[in-house]
């Protein structure tokens, strides 16, 4: 695969992956099986829709083996309560916020805005809404979701306080971003980023 496809279908299995609600992975996805563009190969007995482990991408397994694995270990990632963009404890921090990419909180008409390429999605652990086994507050990490769907090389600002004091990058299809960020500064995203960082206070 070429770099812009490989971040491209690591940036599509990782909004996947990390979504609400149940993912739903089509076999072979994991591998790099593309059935050659064809969505419905249920009536294809032949090589369009066999898995040809010889060929599998173990590069892409791998990657999506690590976001099966966040998602299975932080709850925030999994919640079964719709978000309400508030804070469950009064905060000025949300349970869900949309910032733009100059780190600034998105506002409606930015939704509308056809220029923008560059989106960042909060979630925060202190808000889940829902019990563990005995009632207890469910409560996890927060984290930040970049995603900039532009071919071309951009920048992104980190939202600072209250949301954050720095982020550690857990996920990044690109292998540029390094291992840390910090609020206020400018991140350099490659085209077709998609990156997931742990918030630290």
């Amino acid at each position: 695969m070429t770099q812009i496809r490989t971040r491209a279908v690591r940036g599509i299995l990782g909004t996947l992956l990390l979504s609400a609600g149940v993912p739903m992975l089509g076999h072979g996805d994991e591998l790099g099986r593309t059935q050659r563009g064809n969505n419905n190969a249920y009536c294809q007995d032949n090589a369009l829709a066999w898995i040809d482990w010889a060929t599998c991408d173990e590069s892409l397994l791998a990657y999506t083996r690590d976001l099966i694995a966040l998602r299975r270990a932080h709850p925030v990632f999994r919640q079964s309560s719709f978000f309400t963009g508030t804070s469950l404890h009064g905060a000025d921090i949300l349970d869900l916020a949309w910032f733009s990419a100059d780190g600034a909180q998105m506002a409606a008409s930015d939704w509308y805005d056809l220029s923008t390429h560059s989106i960042a999605m909060y979630l925060s652990g202190n808000d889940i809404r829902q019990v563990g086994d005995r009632g207890e507050p469910v409560v996890d990490d927060s984290f930040l979701v970049v995603i900039h769907a532009g071919l071309e090389p951009s920048t992104f600002t980190l939202p600072g306080a209250p949301w954050a004091g720095s982020y550690e990058v857990v996920v990044d299809n690109t292998g540029t971003l390094g291992a840390t960020a910090q609020v206020g500064q400018p991140l350099d995203v490659p085209g077709l980023t998609f990156a997931v960082l742990r918030v630290n206070h």
